[in-house]
């Protein structure tokens, strides 16, 4: 008798390849402006910071060029935060205007998947454009 195999075929790339799938995920059309604060001798800001260096990226930008990335350094001692301003057109559905996330005891991967989850979720989907058919394949279809 033998026991079956539970686990995984193959070991997971890292907690960097983790970060880049999420990556991949984000989409900031819900936005209308992220605003990053954070004490820079605070403890706990070095996944905020690091946070700050991935959303900045050019191709993050490219998924909504009209949202405003604001950095705020503080010297208060206060927990760092992500505030995330909705763009008009989605309160509509959502009734919230603003997300707020403390990444105080958070890694870079968790302010991500948060990201994602409640940020990106709330982006319009995009229509797939209509194909157009040429003369060939129109008179193929006209033949069957």
């Amino acid at each position: 008798m033998s026991i079956p195999y539970s686990g995984t075929l193959r070991r997971s790339g890292g907690v960097v390849s983790a970060i880049g799938k999420q990556l991949r995920g984000v989409n900031l059309k819900a936005a209308k402006r992220i605003t990053v604060k954070f004490d820079p001798f605070g403890d706990n800001v070095t996944h905020t910071r690091n946070f700050l260096h991935y959303i900045s990226s050019p191709k993050i930008a490219l998924t909504n060029p009209n949202c405003a990335l604001k950095t705020e350094i503080v010297c208060d001692r206060s927990e760092p935060t992500v505030d995330v301003l909705l763009a008009p057109s989605v309160p509509e559905s959502s009734k919230i205007n603003k997300v707020t996330l403390k990444t105080g005891n958070l890694t870079c991967l968790e302010i991500l998947q948060l990201l994602n989850k409640h940020i990106s979720s709330l982006a319009p989907v995009e229509q797939p454009p209509a194909t157009i058919q040429t003369k060939t394949e129109k008179k193929k279809t006209k033949k069957k």
